[in-house]
Formats: structure tokens, sequence, C-alpha cells
């Protein structure tokens, strides 16, 4: 274990050294400080062990196993046509391509888009102009305490950033579409995505991560969303990684006064996953919904983890996460409210709810609630169960198959929360993902 330990160590001191090399004349003096105090950070926490508290039901050695290497730009016959198929591609839309993290300006569209409203890749704006995302990068997402935002944070390189400025609202969603190549080599991605609402303003974002083939590959993800005062954000991230990937994901999300969040967050690829969702209601009267979907088989492990907490009074917070897991499936919720000394009159509701269909599928749910003020309403609350066989008889007794009769129980315990999304188009198009994840032999087989 130590041997391993050592090698995983090298690796990356040998890929920061050589990144370093490599941006030694081109990036600002600040964003090389914050790199060093991240990947020293990186170091001295090390990969999180079953024995810490936070990651208990998760084991991340098969990611410090592997000696990945910086994934590299490589479009491998990919098109834009291709693109459409895979993942939203009916959606008329602005779009950022990025492949194996790096911004792709052949796949990309902006048009549409108001003179304003800035979108650029990230490593585009460190160039140009670094100092007007200063205030932003780096300055919500903890790396202090965390060693997967810690080697992210090292790392960047790409990403976007999405500057909305106040009065602005657009009418279209703004798609950041990351594609993996999975290439021969074991390679590692650190998609970083700044987005900024100045406020009194509105806007729509939709991150969806695809990949093909069945190579191991690592993606190691940070968004940062600044909600200004009255600004309205709808987030939307959809994970279709390949069966093999590993993809560790942060979403940090700041609010100012009277602001309002939604976010929505569907897993249904990947060999291990884990969400973390981090919101902070600095402002008085801001609100908050975080939602979410997990579908999964085989020997998948998805691990959610969402903290919200208020920091001031008079906000309003609302949690669904639902999962659904056949065969050997394995997940993990624990969601997590914290009050803080002088947020009264907080009203925060958390659910979460899973659906087993097989035996051997497994989760472990943990929501949790710290209050430090008097006058708060609070609640949490979860559940673990089978289809309904009540229900089953039913529809069998009216003519449906067993097999449809399934399919038809479990698209109403997901549509729940796809039906809470707002935006009638991307509404849409995760209906048609559900539909196409329900037929596949493994949900429509008979119970045993």
């Amino acid at each position: 274990m130590i041997e391993a330990v050592q090698k995983e160590t090298d690796i990356y001191l040998s890929n920061f050294a050589q990144l370093e090399r490599e941006l030694a004349d081109e990036e600002p003096a600040w964003l090389r400080r914050v790199r060093k105090a991240a990947i020293l950070r990186y170091f001295e926490l090390g990969f999180p062990t079953r024995k810490q508290e936070e990651w208990k039901y998760t084991e991340v050695r098969p990611i410090a196993r592997i000696p990945f290497k910086p994934a590299q730009y490589e479009l491998d016959g990919l098109t834009a046509d291709k693109l459409n198929q895979l993942t939203f591609g009916n959606l008329q839309c602005p779009r950022l391509v990025f492949v194996n993290g790096h911004y792709s300006a052949e796949l990309s569209s902006l048009e549409g888009l108001p003179d304003p409203v800035e979108v650029h890749s990230l490593a585009q704006v460190l160039k140009e102009d670094p100092d007007s995302i200063e205030p932003y990068l780096t300055r919500y997402a903890d790396y202090e305490n965390h060693p997967f935002i810690a080697l992210n944070t090292a790392f960047i390189q790409d990403g976007a950033f999405v500057y909305i400025p106040k009065g602005q609202v657009l009418k279209e969603p703004i798609h950041l579409l990351y594609f993996s190549t999975a290439p021969e080599e074991a390679a590692v991605a650190y998609p970083r995505n700044l987005i900024v609402l100045e406020g009194n303003n509105q806007a729509v974002i939709l991150e969806s991560y695809v990949g093909l083939g069945e190579r191991k590959y690592f993606t190691n993800l940070v968004t940062e969303i600044v909600a200004g005062e009255n600004a309205i954000a709808d987030h939307y991230k959809l994970q279709q990684e390949s069966r093999e990937a590993f993809h560790i994901a942060t979403l940090q999300v700041h609010q100012d006064r009277s602001s309002s969040v939604r976010t929505f967050n569907v897993t249904l690829g990947g060999a291990l996953t884990r969400n973390e969702v981090n919101v902070v209601l600095d402002g008085e009267g801001a609100d908050c919904a975080l939602d979410g979907l997990y579908l999964i088989s085989g020997r998948q492990h998805v691990d959610n983890h969402t903290r919200l907490e208020h920091a001031k009074p008079h906000c309003d917070s609302r949690e669904i996460y639902k999962g659904i897991l056949d065969e050997k499936a394995t997940a993990v919720f624990h969601g997590r409210i914290v009050v803080q000394p002088g947020a009264q009159k907080t009203d925060s509701k958390q659910t979460n709810n899973n659906l087993l269909l097989s035996d051997e599928a497994l989760i472990n749910t943990k929501p949790q609630l710290e209050i430090y003020a008097n006058d708060v309403k609070c609640t949490h609350g979860a559940t673990i169960g089978q289809l309904d066989q009540d229900a089953l008889f039913y529809l069998c007794s009216r003519g449906i198959d067993k097999a449809t009769a399934r399919s038809l129980l479990i698209y109403a315990f997901a549509s729940e929360v796809v039906n809470r999304i707002k935006v009638e188009s991307v509404r849409v198009e995760l209906d048609k993902y559900l539909f196409s994840w329900l037929p596949k032999g493994h949900l429509v087989k008979e119970a045993v």
C-alpha cells in the first residue's frame, strides 16, 4: 500500500511540474500562487479513505491506484452531428464543447447570445483578461478541506466562463458539453466552470458529460456559481460517462440577497461517481431547490453528498433526491442542512427516496440537520423500498404485461423529479433519456 501511495504521489507531482513549466510565462501570478497552495494541500490531505466519515461508504482506491496522465485534445473522428446524437442534440441554444477537458472551437457555437453576455473558454480568459475572474475563481470551492477540489485547483487549465451582466434575461439555455474520447492510456481531465450572475438577471445553464468506449478515465470537475442579488439561476447536469469511468464532481453555489437557484443532477453513467453539491445562502430572502435522480445497475456506485448552509435569515430551501438501483449497484446519499446562528425564520425540507429493483442492490442514506437557531422550520426524511406489488398486480389485472407494468411504475417514481424542471425544452429531453433507460433488459426483466 505504501508503494501505491508513493506511486500516486510521484505521478501527480510529475504532472504538476510539467504543467508549471508549460505555463511559466503565460499565467498570472495570483493563479500560480493558488496552484502551488492547492497542490501542497492535496499532498497534505492525500486521497480520502473509508476511515473518514464523509467517505465511509465510498472507496476511492481504484482511482488512487491508476497512474492517470493529463488528457489531451483529440477529436478521434468526433463531429458536431455525432455530438447531436449523444446528448441534448435537439436543443437550439449556445453551446460550448470541450473534448477531454479542452475547448473545441470547431464544435462550439455561440450564436444567439446577447452582446453583453460573456461565454468563453476559461483558458482564453486566463490568457487574455485574467484580472476579470480573479475576484471569483477559486474563491468559493474549498480546496483546504477537500483533496479532489485541491487537485482540480492545482491543475486548472480549461473549462467554461459564463458572465451574465445585470438586467440580462436569457431566453435559451447555455449548454456546456464535455466529451471524453477514452484514449488508450488512462487519462484525467480537470474541467473548471465559473458561472457569475451579477444580479437582477436570469439564466439557465446545462452541463452534460458524455463518454464512449469502455476504457478507464477520470473526470475531476469543479463548478462554481455566484448568484448576485435578485439573480435567478437554473442549473442542470447530466452525467453519462463510460461505464468504466470515474467521475468526481463538486458544485459550489454562493447566493446573495433574494437570489433563487435551482439545481438538477441526473446520474446514469460511470463506474464510480461522487457528486457534491454545496450551497451557501448568504443573503436574506434567498431560496434554493436541489433535485437529483440517479439510475444505476451492474456494479455502478453513486455517492451524492449535499450541503445546504443557511447563513442568513428568511431563506427557504427544498431538496428531493431519488434513486433507482438494480443488480449489484450501490449508492450513498448524505444530505446535510446547516442553519447558522442568526439564520432565523429558515424554512428547509429534505427528502431522499430510493427504489431497489434487486435484492443485491444497496443504498446507504443519511439525512442530517445541524440547527443553531431557535426560530426555524426544518424537516428531513428518507425511504428505501421495492416496487409496490399491489400496484403491479392492479396494472397486470388490466391487461398490461408484467414487464411493461414494472417499467410504468419505475417511470412514475422517477418522473416526479423530472417534472419539477421548469424549462420545458430541458424537461422534454431528460424525459427522453428516462424513457431510453427504461426498456433495457435489466429493468424490465421478471422479478426473481
